[in-house]
């Protein structure tokens, strides 16, 4: 295992909590993601189903949890299931869970094979009227693919046409919405890594650097740091690239003269940091450049200080879009008689921030909290305002993750450099430790 796991106890209770919000006479299943085919027999990297990680910390395809609180048996009333490894598959894949790391892994104790689960789940079924399955629910959810716990539905309507049915997630986002210590200290193990890669990069940024050559260099930083990898699909954009907000090509070269925007996270034990920087790519700002980047930096401060409980997001960003319209008006990109004029639902300020300022992070980079809940104790989201100005090649994102609590916001990444003229200095000065 690449990553130091969370202890046991923190899946224990996460599991204790789930019972807490079910009805009586109920059962709860939840499976495992699939390992996903690319073509002929090639496959994806694994990537865990995050809630089922979240109530187990088992990080391995064909797995299954059952939880039966009201079950006669009390051997039976919370039972995990493992792909059951063997020789062949230790010799293809490696040596897998064994029940023995899967009770030290979830706390667990039942722990049976993944080819006893039907059997498991009739008898967990026999003596329950509700059954809570988990689907993916995200209001941003956009994908034809049918996954692992999509056919676990399909399959216990078939099994079980006369039960309850209850979905599992909304109450699985609710428990996840704020993080508890165990959690923050892994993001901000993400976030350390994700400094460390973006030191590196700070090294190495000059004129004719190709842009994946700058992705290597973050995807080296963070292998070596335990990460397995990139949180999400980084965006490293040159110039007039930076004005595309999922810019993934990653393919130009980088020119003298021109902004880097640069949009990374380390994944670390399932958890995600979410940074970006935007830097010159030749070690100075020009004027311009840098009136663009501190009227950002300034919006971005502004914004993470109402980052509080109570703060409603739809509020929120009503006034982040009011210091947005201010700097742009400093920019001589809005004049005030326009954005007196304007059309509220049709802000102009849009046209250069067309994005809102911020998302929940976790377990999931876009993480499964209700947008419209208000903030509270715990809660971690992103703050990245930016400004795009097409016409002059110029796109300027600041990012930092913000972990909200009752006295004053917590910034995860306050160590790394973002200063316009810090920036400069250790660009210009090699001073990067």
């Amino acid at each position: 295992m690449r990553y130091e796991p969370i202890k046991k106890d923190f899946y224990i209770d996460n599991r204790k909590k789930i019972l807490d919000k079910i009805e009586p006479n109920s059962v709860v299943v939840i499976g495992s993601n699939d390992i996903l085919s690319t073509n002929a027999d090639g496959t994806l990297p694994f990537k865990q189903n995050t809630s089922f990680f979240y109530l187990t910390g088992i990080d391995q395809e064909e797995s299954y949890l059952i939880l039966a609180p009201n079950h006669p048996d009390p051997t039976l009333r919370e039972i995990l299931y493992l792909r059951e490894t063997s020789k062949h598959i230790a010799i293809w894949e490696g040596q897998k869970i064994d029940k023995e790391l899967g009770v030290h892994l979830s706390g667990i104790q039942n722990i049976k094979w993944h080819n006893q689960f039907e059997v498991g789940l009739i008898n967990a079924m026999k003596y329950s009227e509700n059954l809570y399955l988990f689907k993916n629910d995200h209001d941003r959810l956009d994908t034809p693919m049918q996954a692992a716990n999509d056919r676990l539905i399909a399959k216990c309507k078939d099994l079980f046409p006369l039960h309850n049915f209850k979905r599992l997630a909304p109450i699985l986002d609710d428990l996840r919405t704020c993080k508890r210590a165990q959690e923050i200290k892994t993001l901000k193990r993400a976030c350390k890594i994700t400094e460390k890669g973006f030191r590196e990069a700070l090294k190495v940024t000059r004129p004719g650097l190709k842009e994946y050559e700058l992705e290597a260099v973050y995807s080296y930083s963070f292998l070596k740091e335990g990460s397995r990898g990139f949180g999400y699909a980084p965006i490293i954009a040159g110039g007039a690239n930076a004005c595309v907000l999922h810019y993934l090509s990653n393919d130009q070269t980088l020119r003298d003269g021109e902004l880097l925007l640069m949009d990374v996270g380390a994944e670390y034990g399932n958890y995600n940091a979410d940074m970006t920087r935007t830097i010159p790519v030749n070690g100075k700002f020009t004027s311009r450049q840098k009136a663009v980047y501190n009227a950002v930096l300034r919006v971005k401060n502004e914004a993470t200080k109402m980052l509080i409980p109570g703060t409603s997001l739809d509020s929120y960003n009503t006034e982040v879009g009011k210091l947005m319209e201010t700097e742009l008006i400093g920019l001589g990109l809005l004049n005030k008689v326009d954005v007196k004029k304007q059309n509220p639902k049709e802000p102009l300020y849009k046209k250069y921030f067309m994005h809102n300022t911020s998302h929940h992070l976790g377990l999931d980079v876009h993480d499964v909290p209700n947008r419209f809940r208000t903030l509270e104790s715990g809660m971690v989201l992103t703050v990245e305002p930016g400004i795009y100005i097409w016409d002059e090649g110029i796109g300027v994102r600041l990012e930092d993750d913000i972990l909200v609590a009752d006295d004053r916001p917590i910034n995860l990444m306050e160590n790394i450099p973002i200063e316009a003229d810090e920036i400069e200095d250790l660009m210009n000065t090699g001073d990067l430790i």
